[in-house]
């Protein structure tokens, strides 16, 4: 079968187009999947770049994101069927195939049933960034109705998809953009107050809306200085929760302190990375919710660009430009 394959650390042309082998299923609890597209995303890029999780396991193929269709299920496989159109978050990160490979090889209790009535390119998009919005906003920082929250970057993969989830929630949202477009499309999306972050302090004008009380909640997804400024926009005893490691100057941590805030660090990865069972069922469910919100028509992912399987370095140029809103998928059918 045709696959990319990432042959060593380095930059996007170190992806090859190669013909692998077809993926066997590993045991009695999995599927093999005929994958119609694959999700591509940041951390697709940082991990291309270091191979951080598995410097022994070269060549190996990227992507965590995938759709497709059920094509052979073990025979302890109760939950589909052969020719069942499923969407899902697994492998690209080592120890299992990614999906930047025309099949893949899933466990039944990792895969969802795609959303009716959108495309594959679309499902493939949604599966990392959907993920880590719902555990950002709803299991870490538990954000409620009548909350305010800061997000960061609406108009990225995870800005965008949390938008809809924290409006679904029933909280008013203030968010930060680059350009005039983004700043209308994220309107559209249900954002209150939109501030460019090139022309105007994004703290100032988080507490100009919140007549200086702060906003209960802020998902960062830049990190740098972009997080450590935003404790001072962020109520006393408000909840902070970024995608990015922690790397603040000591006056913002004991700002932090000072005002009782609670920071929390979101890596959506750490299940499959610590081979956690039950938090990847728990992934799978948030898919089952997020395709419902979907085929209610609450909730929409953004694809930017469609680009055939041998052009996924072009891909992952474009992600490193920085300059791409909402998703790129990598169609293979």
């Amino acid at each position: 079968m045709k696959a990319i394959l990432m042959t060593a650390p380095g930059g996007p042309e170190t992806l090859e187009l190669a013909d692998i082998p077809m993926p066997e299923l590993p045991g009695p609890d999995y599927v093999r999947v005929k994958l119609h597209a694959a999700g591509v995303n940041p951390v697709d890029t940082k991990l291309r770049k270091t191979a951080a999780y598995y410097p022994d396991r070269l060549p190996c193929v990227l992507g965590c994101d995938g759709a497709g269709v059920v094509e052979r299920v073990g025979a302890n496989v109760h939950r589909f069927t052969p020719g069942d159109e499923v969407y899902f978050f697994n492998g690209g990160l080592g120890a299992e195939q990614g999906n930047y490979a025309e099949y893949t090889v899933v466990h039944q209790d990792y895969v969802a049933f795609k959303p009716r009535h959108v495309t594959m390119e679309e499902a493939a998009a949604l599966p990392l960034v959907l993920i880590t919005a719902w555990e950002s906003l709803v299991d870490r920082t538990c954000l409620a109705e009548g909350q305010s929250v800061l997000i960061h970057a609406g108009a990225g993969g995870v800005g965008h998809i949390a938008i809809q989830l924290a409006k679904q929630i029933g909280a008013t949202v203030i968010t930060t953009v680059g350009t005039p477009e983004k700043a209308a499309w994220v309107t559209h999306l249900g954002a209150e107050r939109v501030v460019a972050y090139r022309d105007a302090d994004f703290v100032q004008a988080v507490l100009d809306w919140t007549h200086g009380r702060g906003v209960d909640v802020v998902l960062d997804t830049v990190g740098g200085a972009n997080l450590c400024r935003s404790f001072s926009c962020t109520r006393v005893y408000g909840r902070v929760v970024t995608l990015l490691q922690m790397d603040c100057p000591a006056e913002a941590i004991r700002l932090a302190r000072l005002r009782n805030l609670a920071l929390v660090q979101e890596l959506m990865l750490t299940p499959t990375l610590l081979n956690l069972h039950e938090q990847r069922v728990h992934q799978r469910r948030i898919l089952e919710e997020g395709a419902r919100l979907v085929e209610a028509d609450k909730l929409k992912v953004k694809v930017s660009h469609v680009l055939p399987l041998e052009e996924a370095t072009r891909a992952h140029r474009m992600i490193e430009e920085g300059h791409t809103t909402g998703k790129i998928v990598l169609r293979i059918v």
